[in-house]
């Protein structure tokens, strides 16, 4: 298997995991603010202001994902040592 199928590889499961994980914690949050306002209609105003709030912080982590996939695909420190080596294998 080449370095480059190994990089997407690795983005498209770091990809996968962050938003699986992302997108878990986001309904758990959502269901609570919702049964939090069924049980108390009166503090829904601070429970959704913490809920937008806890939803921001969460969504930055399918963000820190992304932009970790894309080091691995455009922007990777090792694509020059994989390349010389690739090199040396093909002589």
């Amino acid at each position: 298997m080449s370095f480059f199928t190994m990089c997407i590889l690795a983005a498209g499961i770091g990809m996968a995991l962050g938003t699986i994980g992302t997108g878990l914690g986001q309904g758990f949050a959502v269901s609570r603010a919702v049964e939090g306002v069924s049980r108390n209609p009166g503090a829904s105003g601070k429970i959704l202001t913490t809920m937008m709030i806890g939803l921001a912080m969460i969504e930055s982590l399918a963000i820190y994902a992304l932009v970790v996939s894309l080091i691995i695909l455009y922007a990777n420190p090792y694509k020059e040592v994989a390349m010389k080596a690739l090199e040396t294998v093909a002589k």
